[in-house]
């Protein structure tokens, strides 16, 4: 799915990062979304090689990146010690300065990275979602019901881990709407290729358990690490690119609930749902080539 793309592991903040890296130009970080890989920026990057050197890790605890055993506080899956994993990894590969664009949880993972490292972001896009605080913030049964898995993921140990791991093909059909729906087939962006490895990091416990522990942690030291920033707005351009057919859109103003946490905002959206970069791939790469000053 990266043909031409250089795979390599590198030391991240005591667990190995996972990467794969290619094109030419400005370096541009890209961070994937749950319970993807990588691979979720396969549709993406092909039309961005020609301009950006991109950089595509699996987070700590997906992929074939490190699974560090847990504590008490989470604090191993917590944004702040993924984004430190990012930071390393960039400054290995020479790149002190950078873009960042973030799907779900690596918009969260980028959202943290550009608090805690602002010379490092040159300019940040999140693509369909809104601060994880004020999401925690707002619930209601709307928001209840159609996010159930925060909810389900942050339950202790190992209730979820069981649930998943006990068929976690038909899981990763039912989160990316390609089981059986009444009146027939849903419909998904995911490609066969794709799916096929999810559904094969998806079959490691390990994998599963890791992923739980990034949604705890969520629900916990990432709530405190963003309580105690309430204050700090991001100084770097932010776009924001929601899906405008996802479910997240019908609940969440996310442009305005990104300008109380950015100086800079710009709002674009797509005709999408959730899973952006493998539904509209040319629209993704047409925004972010845009945002980032492409030629």
């Amino acid at each position: 799915m990266f043909e031409g793309f250089a795979s390599r592991t590198l030391p991240g903040d005591g667990t190995h990062i996972h990467l794969v890296t290619g094109g030419k130009g400005p370096p541009l970080l890209l961070l994937h979304g749950y319970p993807q890989t990588h691979c979720c920026w396969h549709r993406v990057v092909p039309l961005l090689a020609d301009s950006f050197t991109i950089v595509a890790p699996d987070l700590r605890g997906y992929g074939e990146s490190g699974k560090l055993p847990t504590d008490a506080a989470h604090e191993p899956y917590s944004k702040r010690r993924m984004a430190t994993d990012q930071i390393r990894v960039m400054k290995q590969l020479g790149f002190e300065r950078f873009f960042v664009a973030g799907h779900d949880r690596g918009g969260r993972v980028a959202h943290r990275l550009a608090l805690d490292h602002p010379r490092a972001v040159e300019k940040l896009a999140v693509l369909d979602i809104a601060p994880t605080l004020e999401m925690y913030r707002r619930t209601d049964m709307r928001f209840a019901m159609t996010y159930f898995h925060w909810f389900f993921l942050v339950q202790p140990f190992d209730f979820p881990e069981r649930l998943i791991g006990a068929d976690p093909e038909y899981y990763l059909r039912t989160a990316f709407y390609v089981r059986n729906a009444p009146g027939g087939t849903a419909h998904s962006p995911i490609t066969p290729e794709a799916f096929a490895e999810y559904l094969r990091c998806f079959r490691d416990p390990a994998t599963i358990h890791a992923t739980c522990e990034d949604y705890r942690a969520s629900a916990s030291i990432d709530l405190e690490h963003d309580e105690a920033d309430l204050a700090t707005k991001l100084a770097c351009p932010l776009l924001v690119i929601p899906g405008e057919k996802g479910r997240l859109a019908k609940v969440y103003d996310m442009p305005a609930l990104w300008r109380e946490r950015a100086e800079n905002v710009h709002h674009h959206g797509l005709p999408g749902g959730h899973f952006l970069p493998e539904e509209t791939p040319e629209g993704v790469a047409s925004l972010l080539r845009e945002f980032f000053g492409a030629a």
